[in-house]
């Protein structure tokens, strides 16, 4: 990323730490909760000790049925609970059985999203324990329909909405929000939601769902994050003519009038947070997404997770795959259906890795890297009307028009869709690299699950089971000719979160490239033989929180490597270190 983003900063590194920017600010453990053992009291604090009815209504330390005979009696909760005490466990146990009742998809979010806003801690108890059953229901694809229909579910607020109307004024709007001691930020203009387009300010599902994956996965308490949706209107008229649309009802502000509002932004959160907040931006359109990374990069801790995040998981996929279909990365040949933030970002980060394997120039490298967009193979008889982003995957090659033609005259080994459009890879497309390749590595990364280039199905049976298939959104395990297929799930919440813990435990001040590569090549290691004899090429998610703890730690070694952690001294087992600090979802005994 650091060589595609340098020249858009005027030959500025990340590592420079540039003189427009300072160390300053960072967030503690004000009330010393994750510094706490599990056995020891707190005080369940809010502007005022909560007690009695407001205790039940604050989320953060509501615990409903399970308030204790002592704890009812010294927080006037008397009366105002039925008798029983009931353990967090059968409250559990209560709620997923309840969850499981509801047939909607939709509804099992909204029953979720309720349980959040009620009992934080049962929210997350659930969720880790249940996370490969929960996790599509909070995130993709569930999320993608819960922005669709934002203003129709909408309640309560879950984070801050900073509009056009707040412009000159977006410092006073932070300091409104009720915590202060800020670590992550997960912030998005609502343009690109998913592969659903712009859904303006009804994007605010994937903060939400973002962080609240940040907590369960990486163990950042929720107090220190922080939901934004940044409204500049929209272009969507089917929400413009919604009467239960949220959101401003003008047209998308550009240009100018977006810069000046973004770099307030920029600049308030820094002076309200600190300089080691970090800010996640996510869902931006192509053209926003990367110049927000280029000028920003440099002088905050900022993360993209569409570029990064998405080219982080999916390089740790195709490292772990190696082991299945055979080489070094080197020897394989990439062809990339999708050539906009994702699909670059991943391609830029494999031929970083490739070059930091081979010690080859990256400008070599990624000549083992193709791309088709809409107008056909990326070459360099278009580079003119290219994309400041597409550019250096403009390689010599005659033009060809269609993604089966590609297939063809490229030979990939290795098929990734970053389109944002369905059923792309057709069975013509899919059968063709099977000819090719003995075991195919098919990668359909679109989201949410109708916009997967293809399915796990149709993968498994145009190759004649023998493609290596991971896609973006899950698929249940396929049945074809008598064998079980398993396929991996290249989902964002393998690395993002573990990676973010890394950034806040070293108290990071950038993001650089070697701490992506860190982060793939630990998600990498996990994957176990008993996985690779499924044919999986990620681990399981029931052990999301161990592979979130090992990412941590590496991201963090290399930030300590690079220079840019201030978290000193440097623990010396970092591994323990990041367990040690995550957050965990159990009641605590209120004195």
């Amino acid at each position: 990323m650091e060589s595609i983003l340098k020249p858009l900063r005027d030959g500025e590194s990340v590592l420079d730490l540039s003189p427009r920017s300072t160390v300053s600010g960072g967030v503690e453990d004000v009330y010393g909760e994750d510094h706490a053992t599990e056995d020891q009291l707190i005080t369940p604090w809010n502007f005022s000790v909560a007690s009695g009815y407001s205790l039940l209504r604050d989320p953060q330390y509501n615990k409903g049925l399970a308030f204790t005979e002592k704890e009812r009696d010294a927080h006037y909760l008397r009366g105002l609970l039925p008798p029983t005490i009931t353990s967090q466990q059968l409250q559990e146990k209560q709620l997923i059985n309840n969850i499981r009742q509801y047939q909607v998809p939709l509804q099992k979010y909204i029953a979720m999203m309720e349980l959040q806003e009620m009992n934080e801690r049962l929210f997350y108890k659930l969720l880790v324990d249940n996370v490969e059953e929960l996790l599509p229901i909070v995130y993709t694809p569930v999320v993608g329909e819960a922005c669709q229909k934002y203003g129709s579910i909408f309640k309560r607020p879950q984070g801050l909405f900073i509009s056009l109307k707040e412009k000159g004024k977006i410092l006073e709007v932070l300091k409104n929000w009720p915590e202060k001691s800020i670590q992550v930020i997960v912030v998005t203009d609502g343009e690109r939601i998913l592969g659903l387009g712009d859904l303006g300010c009804q994007g605010m599902g994937i903060p939400v769902g973002k962080l609240a994956l940040y907590t369960a996965l990486g163990g950042v308490r929720p107090s220190a994050c922080l939901p934004i949706t940044i409204d500049v209107g929209t272009n969507n008229e089917k929400l413009l003519n919604d009467e239960f649309y949220i959101g401003l009802r003008q047209k998308r502000a550009t240009g100018k009038e977006y810069s000046e509002l973004l770099h307030e932004f920029m600049t308030a959160v820094k002076q309200n947070y600190g300089e080691k907040v970090l800010i996640q931006f996510e869902d931006f359109a192509n053209h926003n997404a990367f110049e927000l990374l280029a000028k920003y990069g440099t002088t905050h801790l900022v993360f993209n997770d569409d570029i990064q995040g998405t080219a982080s998981v999916v390089l740790a996929g195709v490292v772990a795959a190696l082991k299945l279909i055979g080489g070094s990365l080197a020897d394989h040949t990439f062809l990339f259906l999708g050539a906009g933030e994702a699909g670059t970002g991943i391609a830029e980060l494999i031929a970083l890795e490739m070059s930091k394997r081979t010690k080859i120039p990256i400008e070599e490298t990624r000549k083992k890297i193709w791309l088709v967009d809409s107008k056909g193979l990326i070459v360099s008889s278009r580079k003119d009307s290219l994309q400041h982003f597409k550019k250096p995957w403009a390689h010599e090659h005659e033009p060809v028009d269609s993604l089966l033609e590609a297939v063809k005259v490229i030979k990939p080994t290795v098929l990734v869709g970053s389109s944002g459009v369905g059923k792309t890879f057709t069975k013509e497309v899919i059968e063709a690299l099977a000819s090719i390749n003995e075991k195919p590595l098919v990668m359909a990364l679109s989201n949410p699950t109708s916009q997967a280039e293809c399915t796990a199905e149709e993968a498994y049976q145009w190759s004649e089971g023998r493609a290596i298939f991971a896609s973006g959104s899950p698929f249940d395990p396929i049945e074809y000719k008598g064998k079980v297929y398993y396929s991996g799930q290249a989902n964002n919440a393998y690395i993002f979160p573990g990676f973010g813990l890394g950034l806040v435990i070293s108290g990071a001040i950038r993001v650089h490239d070697d701490m992506l590569l860190a982060a793939s090549e630990a998600l990498a290691k996990l994957v176990t033989e008993e996985n690779y004899k499924k044919g999986l090429i990620y681990p399981p998610f029931s052990d999301i929180r161990t592979i979130s703890a090992n990412i941590a730690a590496d991201v963090a070694a290399k930030a300590y490597e690079l220079g840019l952690a201030t978290r000193l001294p440097r623990p010396q087992n970092l591994v323990k270190y990041a367990e040690s600090c995550m957050y965990t979802p159990v009641y605590r005994n209120y004195r």
